[in-house]
């Protein structure tokens, strides 16, 4: 299991990969980002995108399901997130795309309120197989902290 204490600033970790599919990004479009360009290679074309773009929200639930995956395997003792700063989309993911997904850890603090508990903030990097930033954020993490560290 992975605590609070376990955490280094600086330190970086590559969570995985996802490959986009022109099926899953018509699906989602369809249920949540109905917009032209992410569901007609016509629309798309008459677009600064050029051809059928996946929803920005859809690189966002894709790179959710890396990190979890990962976070999941490693048995983290993670309390869930207040949220995220800073999201940019960068440049267009498109179907056939290949993401890579890397996270290095920023800043790490106790809780004052909850000796069982702390913080940290990510700065996440979301890549195409050309290695070129598609996607950046920064999040808050709530995580455990181990249990017999006698902390404050």
């Amino acid at each position: 299991m992975i605590y609070f204490e376990d955490l280094e600033i600086g330190s970086e970790t590559y969570f995985g990969s996802y490959e986009v599919t022109r099926d899953e990004v018509l699906e989602f479009a369809r249920k949540y980002d109905p917009q032209p360009f992410h569901l007609s290679d016509e629309a798309a074309a008459k677009t600064h995108f050029g051809r059928l773009a996946a929803s920005g929200w859809h690189t966002c639930a894709m790179t959710m399901a890396v990190i979890a995956r990962k976070v999941v395997n490693e048995e983290q003792a993670g309390l869930g997130s207040p949220g995220i700063d800073e999201l940019r989309w960068l440049k267009p993911v498109y179907p056939g795309d290949t993401l890579h997904v890397r996270g290095k850890i920023a800043h790490k603090t106790p809780s004052r309120s909850k000796p069982d508990m702390g913080s940290f903030r990510t700065e996440t990097t979301v890549t195409n197989q050309d290695d070129v930033p598609v996607m950046r954020f920064k999040s808050i993490v709530l995580i455990r902290r181990r249990p017999d560290s006698n902390q404050p």
